[in-house]
């Protein structure tokens, strides 16, 4: 009876000595005191401890809805201040709980330090480090001793950072790595908003897959839809295309990629480059086979020895797997080579077969020779990468001036079949109906008299830009006239058309004076956007709601 009556009496002594002491606190503080709810030891010891209460043994103070548990405590009532050891855990409602062997925390300004294997949680992540500050006045974290963040299917890993609770954001500001099953993101500039799993990257960072590497200097992604867009400087690069653009847009789930404004994507294994200011890149991994759509200022560039070949069409296609894609270009089709050059309304290339096709009203110039007919083909040589014939069919027709006169050497007939040297022109045959007019000049360029004449076949031996022979086969009939003797509406073939004048003479020439017009609104609207380029990269508006559509977890 006497041990529970004792029992008794201690249990009563550590009730009234915790009534006192939260009395003593309220009467002599003005701002709201820590409220020391229970503890299995509660004493005074001025000269260990002055001006504290010793708490130990289940241990539970509060404060303006925020509860602290630990083992033992100090409490400075005083300075309305705290001191935890062992086991300590701060809960704030259903939203932040932070665990650590040690912590403080001062009530006058409600500002918390946490240290020795600090976990911090909430209902959408994991915050794993040494020391941490929160600050309930503006409701943030800060930590400077490395830090794993586990959200979701995202391991972050950084030097230091700072947890917003009210936006359930990280921001990290020193080096850090985003680490997911697909990819992984480094960054000195991150946000990161754990309840929509939104990031905001700024400064150089970069995405690495295994499908692609991504960098950029701003950007967003959204790591729950794998949905990206990119801004300033920013480029995806492939095993074997790159590409760049004034903004991109980025599927991982679709693997599809659109870009816009100051376009360029570099293709690797062909060597080629095509810019426009829209292209859409759709990659299919399983077959490597690809599509890509550009327009707006399109043009495929291709290297062809030292020489380059500027191929231009309103809207351009390329399909197909490395090493066998198919490239057509539509609606008014231009192109341009140094010593090549034409129009048609659209082409079809197959780097398979090697042939390119000339759509609909072909016209080709190769230096001052002009030539037209119903189908043209260019045939390449798949070994050498070189041209290697041409196909002139249905009312082939060559023109080119003369040089020294205002005549024209003319040759027709109903099929064209040219041979390339080294890129370029040497030989041609035309056969079936052919027909020839032909200024002949001696050494000293003379004009000797004008070949017009008909046969069943003609062969031209070509040097850039003149005629060196010109030898009739099989029927011929004709004659060389003295040039005052053939008149002047003799010396022109049935269908000749001089088209001189339309003639594209510079790889700027294959733009039409709108696509120009284009191109110039563009580069203005481009730079006033990178005039404002510092601007910060602003949260969507879905990154901003994403709590009033999706129902909070709850944290175990």
């Amino acid at each position: 009876m006497l041990q529970n009556k004792i029992k008794h009496l201690k249990k009563l002594h550590l009730y009234f000595t915790l009534v006192f002491f939260s009395t003593l606190v309220s009467v002599a503080q003005k701002k709201s005191p820590i409220q020391v709810e229970y503890s299995d030891f509660a004493d005074i010891n001025q000269t260990e401890i002055p001006d504290a209460l010793l708490l130990r043994g289940n241990v539970r103070v509060s404060h303006e809805g925020v509860v602290f548990t630990c083992n033992k405590a100090y409490y400075f009532q005083k300075e309305n201040y705290i001191k935890a050891f062992g086991d300590v855990q701060m809960v704030q409602g259903d939203t932040l709980y932070l665990n650590s062997k040690y912590a403080e925390y001062n009530g006058e300004v409600k500002k918390a330090f946490a240290t020795g294997n600090v976990i911090m949680r909430s209902p959408e992540s994991t915050l794993v480090t040494d020391t941490i500050n929160f600050d309930r006045n503006t409701q943030e974290a800060f930590y400077n001793t490395y830090g794993t963040i586990t959200n979701r299917e995202n391991t972050l890993k950084s030097k230091s950072g700072r947890y917003y609770a009210n936006e359930k954001k990280f921001r990290f500001l020193t080096a850090v790595t985003i680490t997911n099953p697909k990819y992984t993101i480094k960054s000195n500039h991150l946000d990161y908003y754990t309840n929509s799993g939104h990031s905001y990257l700024f400064g150089p960072s970069t995405i690495t897959s295994k499908e692609n590497y991504i960098y950029t200097e701003k950007g967003f992604y959204d790591t729950k839809k794998n949905l990206a867009y990119f801004k300033r400087k920013s480029y995806i690069k492939y095993k074997d295309r790159r590409i760049e653009g004034d903004s991109l847009y980025y599927d991982r789930n679709r693997e599809f990629a659109s870009a816009t404004n100051n376009v360029k994507i570099t293709d690797s294994i062909n060597k080629g480059i095509i810019k426009g200011h829209y292209a859409e890149i759709f990659r299919n991994l399983k077959t490597e086979k690809d599509s890509m759509m550009i327009t707006k200022r399109a043009v495929a560039i291709t290297l062809v020895e030292n020489d380059s070949m500027y191929v231009h069409g309103k809207k351009m296609l390329i399909t197909g797997k490395p090493g066998e894609r198919i490239v057509r270009a539509f609606n008014n089709v231009r192109f341009y080579k140094t010593d090549m050059s034409g129009k048609c309304d659209s082409i079809h290339s197959d780097q398979k077969t090697a042939l390119t096709k000339l759509i609909k009203n072909p016209i080709l110039w190769n230096y001052e020779n002009q030539m037209t007919g119903d189908i043209m083909h260019l045939i390449g040589d798949k070994k050498t990468e070189k041209l290697d014939s041409l196909k002139v069919l249905n009312n082939a027709f060559i023109i080119s001036k003369d040089t020294l006169s205002t005549g024209y050497n003319q040759v027709k007939g109903q099929n064209l079949y040219g041979k390339f040297r080294d890129n370029k022109l040497k030989e041609v045959d035309i056969i079936k109906n052919t027909e020839v007019i032909y200024y002949m000049r001696n050494d000293q360029k003379e004009l000797i008299g004008i070949n017009k004449s008909v046969s069943s076949k003609i062969n031209m031996i070509l040097d850039k830009n003149t005629i060196e022979t010109i030898t009739n086969y099989n029927q011929v009939d004709g004659d060389i006239y003295p040039e005052a003797e053939l008149p002047e509406n003799a010396r022109k073939l049935r269908g000749f058309i001089w088209r001189g004048d339309e003639r594209i003479k510079s790889k700027d020439d294959i733009f039409p004076p709108e696509e120009n017009e284009l191109d110039a609104k563009i580069q203005a609207e481009s730079n006033a956007e990178k005039a404002k380029e510092d601007k910060p990269l602003e949260p969507s508006k879905e990154t901003l709601e994403y709590d009033k559509n999706n129902p909070k977890p709850k944290v175990k």
